[in-house]
């Protein structure tokens, strides 16, 4: 049986990897954990400029891990225990952790730094340049 989507007109040919970046994103969106922020930080002349900022109190550096494959921006995170350490209370979540941002066409990581609990990920959008071209018919008669 065939699924019918939006994407499923005649009119929007070439779409099927948007259907599929959508189903992704709705897929990996499940955990609320750890908590982010996604902020416009500049429209200029290179494009849109958003920072994703992560709230990943405890964790270090070489705790945790950034990759971009094909449109998907991975976060990972995993603590490693300090062992003799005992808790009477542990109230600050200190669980591995896997965030996936799915990224627009042409959107670039331009770098990320640790700061005060904060994991801030710098992304840009160059903007889009605008092409018109004029297509030519072919007479089918000669």
């Amino acid at each position: 049986m065939t699924r019918l989507t939006a994407f499923s007109s005649p009119f929007l040919l070439g779409f099927e990897q948007m259907e599929q970046m959508l189903d992704q994103a709705a897929r990996s969106s499940g955990d609320g954990y750890p908590p982010y922020n996604i902020e416009r930080i500049a429209d200029g002349d290179d494009g849109e400029a958003l920072r994703i900022s992560l709230a990943v109190a405890g964790f270090e550096v070489e705790d945790l891990a950034i990759a971009v494959e094909d449109s998907t921006l991975t976060i990972a995170g995993e603590l490693h225990e300090e062992p003799g350490r005992t808790y009477l209370h542990r109230g600050i979540a200190a669980r591995r952790f896997e965030r996936r941002f799915v990224l627009a066409e042409g959107m670039e990581v331009r770098g990320a730094r640790l700061e005060s609990g904060l994991l801030m990920i710098d992304l840009v959008k160059p903007r889009p340049e605008r092409s018109v071209r004029k297509i030519a018919i072919a007479d089918g008669n000669g």
